[in-house]
């Protein structure tokens, strides 16, 4: 029941919906009035300023999201009158609700309808930050078997490449080694690097493999000792800009393992597909 009244909120929310000629989307604050279930214009007057002081408190310029504006109603008999109303963003709409009375139902349920915004939004976040990571991942992975191949070409050795990217790695995190860097991250043995490294740093020895690749083409290397030598030389050249723009790559914290985070994501993506409009909510 509950969860059907906050739908039914959030479709006359959304009907009420409308849009500037820039295409920004607005509501008329005398319409969120009614649908908040204030009879009286000064009582809900009082709920807008006080949403308009917590908009001035979290940073933002109150007449990006509270314009005033006004306009002429019919009043009866052909006579008109002015009156004032506000034109609100949706976060506008949030800081109302936050500040109305909860008391009354209907400020209740847009402050769950509202949670329930916040809360996908944090999701969506949260699947695209976790999403480009995991691609990153997975574009190291290709980029690693290129080079591995390469290696396997030149030398007929396939154990080569281990010994390349581990040393291509302790260029990487400042003379520390691949296992060194795995008991720092208090990571499994047996599991790669890559699968605990932040976005940042897949994406460096990415880069540095891609440019090992390119060179170990380009320019015919076909000894490990040449090509182990382009490999620390390139990663050494990653670390320098990473080290310019302030980030230790050693001294960024491990991340959730990808294999999880992959289960994760899917799941992630069933909940905002299939049930976008009840995350986080639990039916009475």
């Amino acid at each position: 029941m509950k969860n059907e009244i906050i739908e039914s909120f959030a479709g006359s929310f959304d009907t009420h919906s409308q849009t500037t000629d820039s295409g920004i989307e607005f509501w008329f604050a005398r319409d969120l009035q009614h649908l908040l279930e204030y009879s009286k214009w000064e009582n809900f007057q009082n709920v807008v300023f006080k949403a308009k002081t917590a908009c001035e408190v979290a940073g933002h310029d109150i007449s990006d999201h509270f314009p005033e504006v006004r306009k002429m109603v019919n009043i009866g008999s052909g006579t008109k009158k002015e009156i004032v109303d506000f034109m609100l963003t949706r976060y506008a709409c949030y800081l109302i609700a936050q500040n109305g009375d909860p008391r009354k139902e209907a400020i209740a349920f847009s402050q769950t309808y509202f949670a329930m915004q916040t809360r996908k939004l944090e999701l969506i976040q949260e699947q695209i930050h976790g999403l480009e990571r995991l691609q990153a991942r997975q574009k190291l992975t290709h980029s690693e078997k290129e080079l591995s191949g390469l290696i396997y070409k030149h030398t007929q050795n396939d154990r080569n490449f281990g010994a390349i990217r581990s040393k291509g790695d302790t260029a990487l995190f400042g003379g520390k080694t691949t296992k060194e860097m795995k008991q720092k991250m208090q990571m499994p043995d047996n599991r790669a690097l890559a699968d605990f490294l932040p976005a940042i740093t897949i994406k460096a020895k990415d880069f540095a493999t891609e440019i090992t690749v390119f060179n170990t083409k380009e320019h015919n290397l076909i000894t490990e000792n040449s090509i182990t030598s382009e490999h620390i030389k390139n990663n050494q050249g990653v670390r320098d800009i990473l080290l310019k723009r302030g980030i230790k790559p050693e001294d960024l914290p491990a991340e959730e393992d990808i294999k999880k985070l992959e289960r994760k994501l899917k799941s992630m993506d069933k909940k905002i597909s299939k049930n976008p409009d009840r995350l986080g909510v639990d039916d009475e």
